[in-house]
């Protein structure tokens, strides 16, 4: 287009020169007329037109020099609006579940696994708040789970099978340590030095199973009747009434931390394990939860058991991290006791701990009923489930 218009312009020039500079020879009459039809008259202003400047081969030549970039809209990259009509929606935040667990003691290294999933956000990366307290009392925890007054508690498995029995609706989800833990620990002063030895004895105890469950199984080979022993509940104060010679025994209590306890505070101590003298071996630590809640606190149960799994690898792996983090959880737990306690304790924490025994339940219920110590034998799925299948 430029070009033409640099033709049209030296073409009016050359028109323009030519009729002013090259005067006509000699010309007729038809010379002249054509003459005039073909040259403007002299004085004529010629006036040639404005042609627009031509369109750019390239669209975005137009657009070079300006501002650019991934809010500014161009023909190439048009953009949506960037002004935001109204306020943004708020994030809901995830549900969270709520779990009032009870401890079946006060705060002891057999507990780990609760104390180091919650340090860790284990439960918290689960969709869970979780509050562990500490009852009033040992036999407490379980009464209050019957009652739906809390979520879980802990126990021990001989004491399900007799509250099962008398009609309390309390299933096992969960096993924490799955060896026995207690024992019969007696005065040496006493001259105990069997189970055979305990007619007339003064033996405490602290919970309901220890009283109706261990104790009478390790009498029931030596034809030595309960009405022969003074069984006094002792609570929380079993070590303190073995220092004061109230009594001259106490059954259930911790085997790897009351003999040593007492030991360190000058008193010499036998102890004889629950399972070498009749007992079945069976779960020393489990988790509780109410039948008729089951069902619909079962997801939140679940995700509960497997923070204790992850929790339980994580101490294993990390024996001496672990310790630390423990007391640094509850401080109370840091003691010389339990300080020399810790590994063997820790050994016998439950690995897989939604994993059931079947065979293990139901040779208790045989053993309890045979013995005279439950009124019937109740199924398995009366008494635990396997809180991780369907």
């Amino acid at each position: 287009m430029f070009s033409l218009r640099r033709s049209l312009l030296a073409l009016g020039c050359l028109m323009l020169a030519g009729s002013l500079s090259v005067p006509p020879l000699v010309m007729g009459a038809e010379d002249s007329d054509t003459a005039e039809r073909r040259y403007p008259p002299l004085n004529t202003l010629v006036m040639v037109p404005d042609i627009p400047p031509a369109t750019p081969a390239d669209p975005l030549v137009s657009y070079r020099g300006r501002p650019s970039g991934p809010a500014v809209d161009t023909p190439s990259r048009p953009i949506a609006p960037a002004i935001a009509m109204g306020p943004a929606e708020p994030i809901a935040p995830p549900p969270v579940d709520h779990l009032e667990v009870s401890l079946d003691w006060y705060p002891s290294p057999r507990h780990a696994a609760l104390y180091v999933a919650k340090a860790r956000d284990m439960f918290a990366h689960r969709g869970l708040d979780v509050r562990l307290s500490t009852p009033a009392d040992p036999e407490v925890p379980t009464k209050l789970l019957a009652d739906s007054r809390i979520d879980l508690a802990l126990t021990r498995q001989p004491l399900l099978h007799l509250q099962v029995d008398h009609g309390m609706p309390l299933v096992r989800v969960a096993t924490l340590v799955g060896v026995p833990l207690t024992a019969l620990i007696v005065r040496r002063d006493t001259d105990i030095e069997s189970p055979a030895q305990l007619e007339g004895a003064r033996i405490g105890h602290a919970d309901q199973d220890s009283e109706q469950i261990l104790l009478p199984a390790m009498l029931a080979d030596h034809d030595i009747p309960m009405d022969s022993l003074d069984t006094p509940n002792v609570h929380y104060r079993m070590e303190q009434a073995m220092h004061e010679g109230r009594v001259d025994a106490v059954i259930g209590g911790m085997r790897h931390l009351l003999p040593r306890s007492l030991a360190n505070d000058g008193l010499a101590t036998r102890s004889f394990s629950v399972e070498a003298y009749g007992m079945p071996r069976h779960d020393g630590l489990i988790l509780v939860a109410n039948r008729n809640d089951l069902q619909r606190q079962r997801s939140a149960i679940r995700r509960f058991v497997s923070a204790l799994e992850e929790a339980t690898a994580w101490i294993l792996e990390h024996p001496d991290e672990s310790w630390s983090l423990l007391i640094a959880t509850e401080p109370t737990l840091d003691t010389p006791v339990n300080r020399d306690a810790w590994p063997e304790i820790r050994a016998r924490l439950t690995q897989t701990p939604a994993a059931l025994s079947q065979e293990r339940y139901q040779a208790m219920e045989r053993f309890l009923f045979d013995a005279g110590l439950a009124d019937a034998q109740h199924p398995v799925s009366r008494l635990a489930v396997d809180i991780g299948s369907p």
